[in-house]
C-alpha cells in the first residue's frame, strides 16, 4: 500500500491546492476583462491537470480498498464500525465532487471562448464553488479515518 497512499496524497494536495488557488483567483480578479484574458489561458491547463488528479484518487482509493479487503465490506450494510462508516461518508462526497467535476468541465470546455449562458455559468459556477466546498469534506473524512487507525 506504500506506494499508493503516497500517490493519493500527493493527487489530493495537487486537488485542493488548485482549486484553492482558482478560488482565490476567482476572488481577486474583480475586472471582466481580466477574467476573460486569465481564464481562457489556465482554465484548460488546470482542468487536465484535475483531471489527471482525478483519476490519480479514484485509482489509487480503490487500490487501497481492494487491497485491503474493504470492498465487500463497503458494500454489507450489516457491518458498520467507525472506519468503514466514515469511508462509506467519504466515497459518497467523492461520488458528488466527481459529478460535479464532470459538470463543470463539460460546460468549461464547451465554453472556453465563448460567452456562457445565464444557465451554464449558473451550473458552472455553482459547481465549482460545489467542488471547492467538497474538497474540505472529503478532506476532513480523510483525516478522520486516518486517526481512527
Amino acid at each position: 500500500m506504500g506506494w499508493a497512499i503516497h500517490l493519493h496524497l500527493i493527487a489530493a494536495v495537487s486537488w485542493i491546492g488548485g482549486s484553492v488557488f482558482l478560488f482565490v483567483l476567482g476572488i481577486t480578479l474583480r475586472d471582466k476583462q481580466d477574467q476573460k484574458e486569465v481564464y481562457p489561458r489556465i482554465g484548460p491547463i488546470y482542468g487536465f491537470f484535475e483531471i489527471t488528479a482525478l483519476f490519480i484518487l479514484l485509482i489509487s482509493g480503490v487500490f487501497m480498498i481492494t487491497n485491503n479487503g474493504l470492498m465487500d465490506i463497503l458494500f454489507d450494510s450489516s457491518i458498520s464500525n467507525q472506519v468503514i462508516d466514515a469511508l462509506r461518508i467519504k466515497l459518497s462526497f467523492v461520488a458528488v465532487l466527481a459529478i460535479m467535476t464532470v459538470v463543470h468541465t463539460i460546460i468549461a470546455l464547451k465554453t472556453l471562448r465563448i460567452e456562457k449562458t445565464p444557465l451554464q455559468k449558473f451550473f458552472s459556477r455553482g459547481a465549482s464553488m460545489g467542488i471547492f466546498l467538497l474538497n474540505f469534506v472529503v478532506l476532513h473524512y480523510a483525516m478522520v479515518i486516518r486517526d481512527i487507525l
